[in-house]
């Protein structure tokens, strides 16, 4: 009996040999069918064909034997050149002819760039990377051919320009207006008649002037005098160069600088050396607090500003006392102004969503 079981093992064993054996040659069968890494991805570059033997080079080639070797085949396949039984193209056919025109351009494109040419070869190199030649490949043909830069300072120079001569209207606007208040149009005679540009001499002949010419004429004395005069603080001012954009940011490292040095200078006196404030600085101090611009806090007048000296505003506690007493006396002239009582009777009453043919 113990033949047999010995016997019926073997075969068993056999089998399981056989079974595995069978299964390995199917897994060969099965990876050899499956496709292998190819560099050469169709709609990337040349599509299934080596750029460079579209153009019949080596990777070695330079740049003008790359050139060299476009030109030789542009002219035997450029559409208006090829002719249909050329003996040195033979079966070549109009359509035939006009597609391997556009490979050998596209092969062209690709290897004349530097850039795409290290790209395209490191594709070859590593076929294996699908993502990243996709990638790579849509980006350069993606990317804007202008430079950035070139544009963001294009878009500066056109804010800066927009800027000046807006600013400049505005000047121009305020002048007008200045012109025609009787205040500032005396003020402006006088001085243009005691400087002698508005003495009417006799003219004779040919020199002699016609009544508009001269009022023109005074008018732009006047003009000038009040631009020379009077300085218009606010969104009125006088345009400066140095305010616009493209000034600022070619400045920019300038007023850094100039800024580093006054924040070193002000803590090594007032903080380290425990110096006094002085005039320049107290303002400065009242005017942060105030949390006004530089140009807001100009435009106050000089009285006002040696009224915040007096009050002794640099100092934080008088500043917050003198805030509230500006916040009180607001709140008086509010509630006693006639205008106002007016205003909260109407908002009351009427409110702002019925129409009224009342100026007031």
């Amino acid at each position: 009996m113990a033949a047999p079981a010995e016997h019926g093992r073997r075969v068993c064993r056999r089998a399981a040999a056989a079974a595995s054996s069978w299964r390995f040659v199917v897994l060969l069968f099965s990876l050899s069918s499956l496709p292998a890494a190819s560099a050469l991805i169709e709609g990337l570059y040349c599509g299934t064909e080596v750029c460079y033997d579209v153009l019949g080079v080596d990777r070695q080639a330079s740049k003008a034997e790359i050139a060299r070797a476009y030109r030789q085949l542009a002219r035997r396949y450029h559409p208006d050149r090829f002719r249909v039984g050329d003996p040195d193209l033979p079966g070549e056919t109009q359509e035939s002819a006009e597609k391997k025109f556009l490979q050998v351009a596209t092969a062209y494109e690709t290897l004349k760039d530097e850039d795409s040419r290290k790209d395209y070869d490191y594709m070859l190199d590593h076929p294996e990377e699908y993502y990243r030649h996709y990638y790579a490949y849509y980006r350069r043909r993606l990317a804007p051919k202008v430079d950035v830069r070139i544009v963001i300072l294009v878009t500066i120079c056109a804010i800066s320009i927009f800027q000046f001569y807006s600013w400049h209207s505005s000047y121009n606007e305020a002048i007008n207006y200045l012109v025609t208040v009787p205040k500032y149009r005396i003020q402006a005679t006088e001085i243009a008649k005691q400087q002698g540009l508005l003495n009417r001499t006799k003219e004779k002949g040919k020199n002699r002037r016609s009544k508009e010419e001269i009022r023109e004429q005074e008018e732009e004395v006047i003009r000038d005098i009040i631009k020379n005069k009077i300085d218009i603080k606010g969104g009125y001012q006088k345009p400066n160069l140095s305010d616009i954009l493209l000034c600022k940011i070619v400045l920019f490292p300038y007023y850094l600088t100039t800024y580093v040095a006054w924040y070193s200078s002000w803590v090594y006196r007032f903080t380290i050396c425990r110096e006094e404030y002085g005039d320049e600085e107290k303002l400065y101090i009242i005017r942060r607090n105030m949390k006004m611009s530089q140009s807001q806090f100009d435009s106050l007048e000089d009285k006002l500003r040696e009224t915040f000296l007096e009050k002794r505003l640099w100092i934080r506690e008088n500043y917050e006392v003198y805030k509230q007493e500006q916040e009180e006396e607001m709140k008086v002239k509010m509630a006693t102004d006639p205008r106002m009582k007016r205003y909260r009777r109407w908002m009351k009453n009427e409110g702002p969503g019925r129409l009224t043919f009342i100026d007031d």
